[in-house]
C-alpha cells in the first residue's frame, strides 16, 4: 500500500472540508466521477506517476477544483479532462512542488523536468485550485530554486510571469506571498532588460526562445523585435506597477508605469503594419515580416492596443479561411501565405501554420479581452468566441480517445507528433481558465468588488453552473437558469458566496457587486 499517495489525498480532502465547510454546494461529483473513470480507463498503462496517481485522482480533484455543468458535452468533458491531465503534472520534489510540461523527461528541461515556456498558462490554470500550495511552490521554484542549480532554465524562454503572478494574487489574495516575491519580480524584469533589450529599448527574441520555433518570421540568430516578448514585457511592467502601488512603493510604481507606457507606444509605432492591418515581427535587418502570424494577437492578451477601429480590424482575420480560420482550430500563421506549412510536418516544432493549443489559448484570451474591455470590437462577437472555444474543445481527441498533444494539422486534426510519449498530456496551454475567467467571466480584482462578465452568447445555453470556485477566501457559485427549473434556485443569472446569494439578474449580463 502506497501511504504517501493516500496521505496526500487525505490531506487535500481534510483541507477542503475544514476550509470550506460553510460552502453549500449546488453541484455534486457524479459527473466528475464518471469522467475520471473514463479517463482512467483510457490511461491503463499510466506510464508516469507524479504526486497523485490515477487511482486517487477522483478524490484529489473533488477536493481541489471548481465543478462545472453545461449543456455542451464537449466543453464540459474537456474542462474535466484538462484538470485531470493537469493533476498528472504536479510533481513533489525535495524542494517543493513543480508543474511539468512534458510528462516524460525532456532533454532541454531543468531540474525535476521543469520548463518555463508554459509557465504563464500553468499559473493561470493553477490559480483556481483550492489548495494553493502547489502553485506557490512552483512560482517559488523559478525564483529561488532554479537559480541555485548548475544549469538554470528560467530565462530559456520568454515569459509573462509577473503578469501571471499578479493575476494569481487577485484570486488567492495572499499579500505576504506577493510582498516577499516583489523584489525578485523586479530583479527578473531587470535581468530581461540586460539580456534582450535593444538600444531602442524594445526587446528581441529568437523564435525558439519564444517556444515558437520554425515560424515564418523567426530566426535562431537574428535579433528580431517580436510582438511576443514586447507584449509580455508590457504586461509584466504593468503588473509590477500595480503591485508596487499596492505596497506604496512610489519609485517602483513610477518606474514601471513609464516602461509600460514606452512599450505601448513603441509596439504601435514599430510593429503595426497599416497596409496589412496587423501587428507583425520587425526584422533586425529592417522592415516588417510580410506574414500575418498568430503572435500578432498577443498584444490584446495584455490590453496593449489602443481602443480604435483600425486596430480592431485585425481580428477580421480570425474569420477568414485564408487567414487563421481552419476546420480544426486557429492556425499559427495566415493560410494564404506562400510559406504556410513549409517547414516539415512533425519533424521539429513548426509554428508556420499548424494549430498549437499554446497559441489558441493566447488568442482566445486576447479575444476575450477585446470583447470585454474594448468599445471597438470589429466583427468579433460572443458567438465567435464561443465557436472557437467549442472547436478547441473538439480538437482534444486522437483515435477515439480524449487527448491533448503538442500541435495539429489544421485540416484533419492529426496530432503531428503522433502518440509520442513526450506529447501525451502536454501541459503547454490552458482550458479551465478559459471557462472560469472568460466564458463564465469571473474577472479577478485586488479589491472586494466581485465582477463577472459572461461571454456566453445570449441564446446559446438555457443553463450552466460553475460551483465551488475558491476566490478571496470564499467559495463562489455562478449559475444561469433561464426558467428556474434546472437548479431550483430561481430564474436568471445568480451569484452565491459561501451559499448566500449576493447578486442576481434576469438576463445573462455583467454583474458587479460587493463581495461580503
Amino acid at each position: 500500500m502506497n501511504y504517501k499517495y493516500i496521505s496526500v489525498v487525505f490531506i487535500s480532502i481534510l483541507q477542503f472540508n475544514i476550509g470550506f465547510s460553510q460552502s453549500q454546494k449546488v453541484l455534486k461529483t457524479e459527473d466528475l466521477s464518471r469522467y475520471v473513470s473514463e479517463f482512467n480507463t483510457q490511461d491503463k498503462e499510466e506510464a508516469v506517476i507524479n504526486l497523485v496517481p490515477n487511482a486517487q485522482s477522483f478524490e484529489w480533484l473533488s477536493a481541489n477544483i471548481p465543478l462545472f455543468d453545461c449543456p455542451d458535452s464537449a466543453i464540459e468533458k474537456i474542462y474535466y479532462f484538462r484538470w485531470w491531465s493537469y493533476r498528472k503534472h504536479i510533481k513533489q520534489t525535495p524542494e517543493g512542488h513543480v508543474i511539468t510540461e512534458f510528462i516524460t523527461p525532456a532533454n532541454h528541461a531543468g531540474k525535476y523536468n521543469a520548463i518555463s515556456s508554459g509557465l504563464g498558462h500553468q499559473i493561470n490554470e493553477g490559480r483556481w485550485l483550492h489548495n494553493q500550495k502547489y502553485i506557490k511552490d512552483y512560482i517559488n521554484f523559478w525564483f529561488y530554486i532554479d537559480p541555485k542549480h548548475k544549469v538554470q532554465r528560467f530565462h530559456a524562454f520568454s515569459s509573462w510571469v509577473q503578469d501571471a503572478v499578479y493575476d494569481h494574487y487577485k484570486v488567492a489574495l495572499d499579500k505576504p506571498f506577493l510582498a516577499n516575491l516583489l523584489p525578485e519580480l523586479d530583479a527578473d524584469y531587470r535581468k530581461w532588460e540586460l539580456e534582450k533589450q535593444l538600444p531602442n529599448q524594445m526587446f528581441y527574441q529568437f523564435d525558439v526562445r519564444d517556444a515558437m520555433e520554425e515560424s515564418i518570421s523567426g530566426s535562431r540568430k537574428d535579433k528580431n523585435i517580436r510582438p511576443t516578448i514586447n507584449s509580455y514585457m508590457y504586461g509584466n511592467a504593468t503588473a509590477l506597477s500595480e503591485m508596487a502601488k499596492m505596497f506604496n512603493n512610489d519609485t517602483l510604481e513610477r518606474r514601471y508605469e513609464k516602461k509600460a507606457s514606452f512599450l505601448k507606444k513603441a509596439v504601435h509605432e514599430q510593429l503595426w503594419d497599416d497596409s496589412a492591418s496587423f501587428f507583425k515581427v520587425q526584422y533586425e535587418k529592417g522592415g516588417l515580416c510580410d506574414a500575418r502570424e498568430a503572435i500578432g494577437f498577443i498584444p490584446w492578451y495584455f490590453d496593449l492596443p489602443k481602443d480604435k477601429a483600425k486596430y480592431a480590424k485585425q481580428w477580421d482575420q480570425l474569420l477568414d479561411k485564408s487567414g487563421f480560420n481552419a476546420p480544426w482550430g486557429l492556425t499559427t500563421a495566415e493560410r494564404r501565405h506562400p510559406l504556410f506549412r513549409t517547414h516539415g510536418s512533425g519533424h521539429g516544432c513548426e509554428w508556420d501554420g499548424p494549430v498549437w493549443p499554446y497559441a489558441t489559448t493566447q488568442t482566445l484570451k486576447g479575444l476575450s479581452n477585446l470583447l470585454t474591455n474594448y468599445k471597438h470590437k470589429g466583427s468579433m462577437t460572443k458567438q465567435v468566441f464561443y465557436d472557437e472555444l467549442h472547436k478547441y474543445a473538439m480538437s482534444h481527441q486522437m483515435n477515439g480517445k480524449t487527448y491533448i498533444g503538442e500541435y495539429q494539422d489544421e485540416k484533419t486534426g492529426e496530432w503531428l507528433k503522433g502518440d509520442n510519449p513526450r506529447s501525451k498530456f502536454y501541459n503547454h496551454s490552458g482550458f479551465a481558465d478559459l471557462i472560469i475567467n472568460d466564458l463564465v467571466g469571473l474577472k479577478p480584482r485586488p479589491d472586494n468588488i466581485l465582477e463577472v462578465n459572461p461571454l456566453l452568447p445570449d441564446s446559446q445555453w438555457d443553463w450552466f453552473c460553475l460551483d465551488q470556485v475558491s476566490y478571496h477566501g470564499k467559495m463562489l457559485t455562478f449559475l444561469w437558469d433561464k426558467d428556474g427549473t434546472k437548479y431550483g434556485k430561481g430564474k436568471g443569472f445568480r451569484v452565491f458566496a459561501d451559499g448566500k446569494e449576493i447578486a442576481k439578474s434576469d438576463k445573462l449580463k455583467k454583474i458587479k457587486t460587493r463581495l461580503i
